[in-house]
């Protein structure tokens, strides 16, 4: 039953949840989401697996009822599981944390490791299970990318005719198509699903020796979304479908995006906890104390007004790094300019930035991993952020950027073009500089397009007046999955 009239009770599955866990968006989303929506009245309860590198003491977590030492059967492995309960870090959300050292006590969130899918089923199963045991019963189920994407298709099986889930639907988020959970079918078994129920599974991959787990939340999740209007554009078409854009076409109205939104108690420059100065759109002298304490932070010795470009990224192909390889060496060579990187990845463009480090000493700072509070530093210091992705689902930080005065350069595709407008000079109008080939020279252009309007004063306050003024706030967000939530659920 629906926690009030109008307000469907929810459960939401995720692999990771900031701030618990997190190695990148769908960790902040989901977070972010499951707060907004308890603030809002509804019943949610937060699922997640208990890592190794979470703090269960510190959580103040604790067994729940009846689910302690539960076994679970996949296939030719057997588990035991144990469900604590606690509340999230910041917010009263009830959050379920799935113990089971044998799949989650490991070095990193995700792995390479060859029972990488047994992990996230047996995830799945055991948050299905909770519900059973302790009588909750959703009228959503939302679960987010393909770590949870066998969901909707258990729903199909027993288990949605079970009374928990007799009246429950399904939502399933897409955050990055370009992961989906691909197993070999020799390991069928594993899903534990009955023989009768078999031929729910795609047969032409079975066929082609796979089990596709994001492919199967496509076919029977009642409603899709991923994570900006433009990206449901996107995903239908041969070059961001990866594979899977014939599935995605089929589904017709079933798929919808959401623009993810930004959790403002913790990105916003008026009162960032990680930040000593604070500062708004009528006090921007505090954006500029910060970038001379950062400046002397990272060690970078240019004066304070040589513009400064932030970055924080997985350093991936799909952040469109390679585009730097050209393009930044050329700008840094012919004008005044500062780098300051934060992020961890492949090792070429790991190697690329500590070579811009030695080629360019003073000027480019850069910090392999990730450190949630230089993330805020960067956010807050730089002058512009570079965000050239080859596909963007929706991104973050340009948001991010857009609040702390930080003007993004940015491609135009996915949620970045969904987020940002190319300024127009003539007009006033728009909040960032938007190229739109994938390739080195328009990069260039970007960076010597924001440089010049940078040293036009006038211009460059009202750029940052402009981007600070957007709302991309989760209380508008969240109003749309609850839109979403009540058109499936008739609540």
């Amino acid at each position: 039953m629906s926690a009030s009239p109008g307000k469907p009770a929810v459960c939401l599955l995720a692999s990771e949840v900031a701030p618990l866990s997190k190695t990148g968006g769908l960790a902040d989303v989901a977070g972010a989401l499951a707060k907004y929506l308890h603030a809002g009245g509804h019943d949610v309860r937060l699922f997640t697996p208990l890592y190794a590198s979470i703090d269960r003491a510190a959580l103040g977590a604790r067994p729940v009822a009846g689910l302690t030492d539960v076994p679970l059967v996949l296939g030719q492995q057997r588990y035991e599981f144990s469900v604590l309960g606690a509340t999230l870090p910041g917010a009263a959300v009830p959050v379920y944390l799935i113990d089971c050292p044998a799949l989650y006590a490991r070095a990193s969130l995700y792995t390479a490791d060859p029972d990488e899918h047994l992990r996230f089923i047996a995830f799945t199963r055991a948050a299905l299970t909770a519900c059973q045991q302790t009588g909750f019963r959703p009228d959503i189920l939302h679960c987010n990318d393909w770590h949870t994407a066998f969901a909707p298709l258990y729903l199909r099986t027993g288990l949605g005719r079970d009374g928990v889930f007799a009246a429950t639907r399904t939502v399933l988020t897409i955050h990055n198509i370009g992961y989906q959970g691909i197993f070999p079918a020799a390991e069928v078994a594993d899903l534990a699903l009955p023989p009768a129920d078999a031929y729910l599974l795609h047969q032409a991959d079975l066929a082609a020796g796979r089990i596709n787990a994001l492919r199967h939340g496509i076919l029977y999740a009642d409603a899709i979304t991923t994570v900006s209007p433009t990206h449901a554009h996107e995903i239908c078409t041969p070059e961001y479908g990866m594979g899977l854009e014939a599935d995605l076409r089929a589904r017709g109205a079933a798929l919808s995006g959401i623009l993810n939104g930004v959790d403002y108690d913790e990105w916003d420059p008026r009162r960032d906890r990680f930040l000593p100065v604070h500062y708004g759109p009528q006090r921007l002298a505090g954006k500029a104390e910060l970038k001379r304490r950062f400046l002397a932070r990272t060690r970078l010795t240019t004066a304070p007004e040589v513009p400064l470009a932030g970055i924080v990224s997985r350093l991936a192909a799909q952040k469109g790094i390679e585009l730097m390889f050209e393009a930044l060496p050329k700008v840094l060579a012919a004008r005044p300019l500062a780098v300051a990187a934060l992020g961890s990845g492949e090792a070429k463009y790991e190697q690329f930035f500590a070579g811009l480090v030695s080629a360019f000493p003073g000027r480019v700072s850069f910090e392999a991993g990730y450190d949630e509070a230089q993330s805020h530093w960067i956010e807050a210091a730089s002058d512009l952020f570079l965000m050239p992705s080859r596909y963007e689902p929706c991104g973050l930080n340009q948001m991010y950027s857009l609040r702390y005065g930080t003007v993004p350069v940015v491609r135009r595709t996915g949620g970045l073009a969904d987020s940002v407008e190319h300024y127009d000079a003539a007009s006033g109008r728009g909040t960032g500089v938007v190229f739109n080939d994938f390739d080195g020279p328009a990069l260039e252009w970007a960076l010597d397009t924001a440089l010049d309007l940078n040293a036009q004063p006038a211009q460059w306050a009202q750029l940052q007046r402009n981007g600070m003024s957007q709302d991309f706030s989760w209380e508008r967000r969240t109003g749309e999955y609850v839109a979403l939530y009540r058109r499936l659920s008739g609540a």
